[in-house]
């Protein structure tokens, strides 16, 4: 399959390619597009053969769910078995945005979408583009990270090309996207509402506006969660670099210690070793390879760096990755939850 790249200024849209991308949505094909999070791959979310076409251009288990993204609140309840209020107080606030929310879905969502699963994931996207496909295909659509499963999210076109050309029948380029890391999860099926994934939009913000404490899933930061997954990122092993990649956590100055030792150990083998670092940090290593991933105290500039930085390892050719740790206070959760996945929970304490 040729893969078709076309360039749209989010700011003037070009109403040709974006009907023509519509069409394909709605002929079946998968088109990735430009969110706000990360770049999405499409496709009809209400029909189950477009949600395999999905699941074999990314190499991504089938019972791995799928998010449905709309572009107005009225489509939520074309796919949920009814619309808690819950959710009406969540879009009020941040729709469209970073913010997915999981109810009992109608008959309308084949199982193909939700991966086997009674629940659907929804959100609306806060990205011009998003939206006008959403629009012009006339169609709802089912769309996880556009990338190879298990490899780093996609922050910009060309993270697109590399994974999945030849497999996909369009990428529409809108530039580098905003914030860098996927939705916030918000599971609201059970008896009190509880983050499955967390991301830019935090527990106590959701909390703030449903008025009530809102948990979060233990299994964001096991190890070894087995279970069934509920919304995706839940279970697989994900954003992954080709090379081992390890996590150094504990205060500065040991952090610091410890990783240029292992650096040592590791140039001492042949082996060609990254270490990921902040500006405040880089010039202490001494490692081939040393990628900033911005100043400590910016937040945002970390989650949007994150994604692209682990796909420059892949493209130096490294052997061995070491990375600081990013306990931040506001999104340092939904950093580190990336982070721990990459890594495989592959992390070394010091003091």
């Amino acid at each position: 399959m040729n893969t078709k790249i076309e360039r749209v200024n989010p700011e003037q849209i070009d109403e040709t390619i974006m009907e023509e991308a519509g069409r394909l949505i709605a002929e079946g094909e998968l088109v990735a597009f430009p969110t706000e999070t990360v770049y999405g791959l499409g496709g009809d979310a209400l029909h189950p053969e477009a949600a395999r076409k999905i699941y074999a251009a990314k190499g991504r288990p089938s019972d791995n769910p799928l998010i449905v993204h709309i572009a107005d609140f009225s489509d939520m309840e074309r796919v949920a078995r009814e619309v808690p209020e819950a959710a009406r107080k969540l879009a009020g606030a941040f729709w469209p945005g970073p913010l997915t929310m999981i109810v009992w879905k109608s008959d309308a969502v084949p199982m193909a979408t939700t991966g086997g699963m009674d629940t659907v994931a929804v959100r609306m996207p806060n990205h011009p583009v998003a939206l006008d496909l959403i629009r012009k295909s006339g169609c709802l659509i089912a769309a996880p990270s556009a990338n190879t499963s298990g490899r780093p999210s996609p922050t910009e076109a060309s993270h697109v090309a590399e994974d999945l050309s030849g497999r996909i029948a369009m990428i529409l380029d809108g530039g580098p996207v905003g914030i860098g890391i996927e939705s916030t999860i918000i599971d609201l099926t059970e008896s009190k509402p509880m983050v499955l994934r967390p991301g830019y939009i935090t527990p106590q913000m959701l909390s703030k506006v449903l008025g009530e404490e809102v948990i979060i899933d233990p299994g964001i930061i096991a190890a070894d969660d087995t279970r069934k997954p509920k919304a995706p990122g839940m279970k697989y092993k994900h954003y992954a670099p080709k090379a081992d990649m390890v996590i150094v956590d504990g205060s500065s100055a040991a952090v610091i210690s410890r990783i240029n030792a292992l650096v040592h150990e590791k140039q001492e083998n042949g082996k060609k070793v990254a270490v990921i670092a902040t500006e405040e940090t880089r010039s202490s290593y001494h490692a081939d390879v040393i990628l900033s991933m911005g100043s400590r105290s910016n937040e945002d500039a970390i989650a949007q760096h994150l994604y692209k930085i682990l796909r420059e390892c892949d493209e130096l050719h490294v052997d061995a990755i070491y990375s600081e740790s990013f306990q931040t206070p506001r999104i340092g959760q939904a950093i580190m939850n990336r982070l721990l996945k990459a890594a495989g929970h592959t992390v070394i304490h010091c003091d």
